[in-house]
């Protein structure tokens, strides 16, 4: 470790120096890049610098003890010095773990969320709204912007699929467990035996990916006008809008029928196109990766179920960590925090165990 931590602290340095040089700060594309590497190194070098300040304080405090020849005054402060100092070192040691595992480089960015109606008809399309208000209401706890990409309504008010970005600093690093089928239990407000169904609802979160992460090729995609369709609305069926775009290739199709001007429709949809080919890489990729760590917290595959909201026992459980929350209508208005960090926790566990 303390190889490591000489080199980000020399790496740290080096970058400080070159954003003083002109030439890097007119490279408006370099100077970018430099202080988002230095923004992830700088909390490991003031852990590091706290590190080597309580060892040189133990080291002295033992040194004093060891000459002997104290009053017992001075003695007894020597000796709460290096205990102290010592309790910090183990900390900070800990801590530096932490802050030195394998970065997750999508981290810092906007998310796609796509929530889509599973088993259960129509109760899913209005659980899926359910979950859609749910993010929206906890990015704007956290200060970030929802945008509604696309969307397919239903006529009760529900969503047979939805897709939309959530843009902040941090997005893609709290909301990426999301990934996975959501369950709900409830009694649906047209059941009139009072019956508890059981309906599904899958979400996928993608890191935005921007357009210097990953190169399309025009001549691979075919694009598709259609007319708009879905629950009502002035421009719905008049204008051909709507954009269907397929990336041969891969055979991936997003569509987007939520604005009126087929050019934003078009942008819109080339934002998840780009995303979902980005994230179909990066399975690839640790799919290539010969004893992937499977984490604790699950594979992200939208295929796997990690949480039920229960609610006649009020109840929300999420099934990879073993947590169950007795805060339903808190949870559904967006306070995700408690489940976030337990999910974040169990994940950092993990790797600190495949690291050793």
């Amino acid at each position: 470790m303390l190889d490591k931590l000489i080199k980000v602290e020399e790496r740290y340095e080096d970058i400080n120096e070159r954003l003083c040089q002109s030439d890097v700060v007119a490279d408006i594309a370099q100077y970018k890049k430099l202080m988002q590497e230095l923004k992830v190194l700088t909390p490991i070098v003031e852990k590091y610098r706290q590190l080597k300040a309580a060892e040189e304080s133990m080291t002295e405090a033992r040194a004093m003890l060891e000459a002997g020849g104290l009053d017992p005054e001075f003695r007894e402060l020597c000796q709460e010095e290096f205990e102290d100092s010592r309790e910090k070192v183990a900390v900070y040691s800990e801590e530096l773990k932490i802050l030195l595992l394998p970065r997750d480089p999508n981290d810092d960015k906007n998310v796609i969320v796509e929530i889509r109606g599973g088993a259960g008809g129509e109760e899913a399309s209005l659980f899926a709204g359910v979950l859609y208000r749910m993010y929206s209401m906890y990015g704007e706890s956290k200060g970030w912007k929802a945008e509604i990409l696309n969307s397919n309504p239903t006529e009760l008010g529900g969503y047979k699929e939805i897709s939309f970005m959530i843009a902040g600093e941090g997005a893609y690093s709290r909301l990426k467990f999301e990934s996975g089928v959501h369950r709900v239990q409830r009694v649906p407000e047209t059941e009139s035996q009072g019956r508890i169904h059981t309906s599904t609802v899958t979400v996928a979160v993608l890191p935005e990916a921007e357009e210097v992460d990953i190169e399309i090729n025009p001549a691979d995609l075919q694009i598709d006008t259609y007319r708009s369709g879905g629950a009502g609305g002035q421009h719905v069926n008049k204008t051909e809008s709507a954009i269907r775009i397929t990336h041969i290739p891969t055979g991936t199709v997003v569509e987007c029928q939520d604005e009126r001007s087929q050019h934003k429709n078009k942008d819109r949809a080339m934002k998840i196109l780009r995303s979902k080919i980005l994230e179909a890489e990066r399975e690839k990729q640790h799919e290539a990766i010969a004893g992937e760590r499977k984490a604790q917290v699950g594979t992200g595959d939208r295929s796997e179920r990690i949480r039920t909201y229960n609610y006649p026992q009020g109840r929300v459980s999420d099934h990879r960590i073993n947590l169950t929350l007795y805060k339903i209508e808190a949870i559904l208005n967006g306070d995700l925090d408690e489940i976030i960090d337990a999910l974040i926790t169990a994940d950092t566990a993990e790797k600190l165990k495949s690291e050793e």
